[in-house]
Order: structure tokens, then C-alpha cells, then sequence
């Protein structure tokens, strides 16, 4: 049985669903079903790529320039 909606592209693996699966388990003392599984690392891996961004060599100089400003550096 495929943990994967039809027409839906996966960011993640059967070997990642069983390592969120047993990380799961190890935190919450608790199991969790493929499905559930498939679920959560979906929605964990989407919020990293929302909110990680790298920063560029422009904006690296930028931060470093400020804090040369505010005496932090």
C-alpha cells in the first residue's frame, strides 16, 4: 500500500516515513501509522523550505556591514 496521494509529487522517502516513524515513537513513547507518518514529515519538510532560506553573499555582507554600524562585530 502506497503512503502517497495520487498526482502528488513527494518530498520524502519510505525510509524517511520509517525514520520519523521511530523518532516518533523514541519522543512521544507512541506509534504512529505510515499514513500519520507521511503526514507530519510532509508538513515538517514544507515548513523548512518556507522559512529556510540561504543567504546570499550580497545580504551576508549587508548583516556584516550593519554590524560593523552597531559595534556588534
Amino acid at each position: 500500500m502506497s503512503t502517497l496521494p495520487k498526482n502528488q509529487v513527494s518530498y520524502v522517502s519510505e525510509e524517511g516515513i520509517k525514520k520519523y516513524q521511530e523518532l516518533w515513537k523514541k519522543h512521544f513513547k507512541e506509534e504512529i501509522s505510515k499514513e500519520d507518518a507521511y503526514e507530519g514529515l510532509t508538513k515538517l519538510v514544507r515548513l523548512m523550505d518556507i522559512v529556510y532560506r540561504p543567504m546570499t553573499e550580497a545580504q551576508l555582507k549587508q548583516v556584516k556591514e550593519r554590524r560593523r554600524e552597531l559595534g556588534i562585530e
